[in-house]
């Protein structure tokens, strides 16, 4: 074999054990992120729809910073579709820290109107079941999603004609 030849095998093979390095750095196993509803704020909203400006607070449990590039959510109440929302805002949330991020959400009177209707179902119903689930845009590798489970404790908070 030409000496010239021996020298690209070699350095094709040492940038593909370099990149599966890199690969494997990418896939470790991470903890996963901590994720809770800090706030909510009205926004303006456009026609039958409500808009809301949902905080939440992301706290990371790695030794690595986590870069983002957009957030998603979705919210679910009592099995149905209520909400959700995208941003483009980009940032960082440190190793061992957190941080608040601000999502605007969208809620369609469609999705108000079901949940209404399902909540008319469950009427006597005190605690109501929500997932939140979504993501932090990292780029190829770097994208973590997250699923927040919970139930809204409604007892008190709506007058309930049934309730003795």
């Amino acid at each position: 074999m030409p000496p010239r030849l021996v020298a690209s095998v070699r350095l094709s093979l040492l940038a593909v054990l370099a990149i599966a390095l890199a690969a494997c750095a990418a896939f470790s196993p991470r903890d996963p992120l901590n994720v809770q509803v800090a706030g909510v704020e009205p926004l303006p909203g456009e026609g039958l729809e409500l808009r809301m400006a949902v905080k939440l607070r992301v706290q990371n449990p790695n030794d690595m910073a986590l870069e983002y590039n957009g957030v998603a959510l979705d919210l679910e109440v009592n099995g149905r579709r209520l909400a959700s929302g995208v941003s483009d805002a980009s940032g960082s949330v440190p190793r061992f820290g957190e941080t608040v991020l601000r999502v605007p959400v969208t809620i369609s009177a469609f999705s108000a109107a079901r949940q209404a209707l399902g909540l008319a179902e469950h009427i006597g119903l005190d605690e109501v079941p929500y997932v939140l689930r979504g993501k932090l845009a990292g780029g190829l590798f770097g994208t973590q999603r997250f699923v927040e489970r919970g139930t809204l404790d409604l007892e008190g908070a709506l007058p309930n004609p049934y309730r003795r």
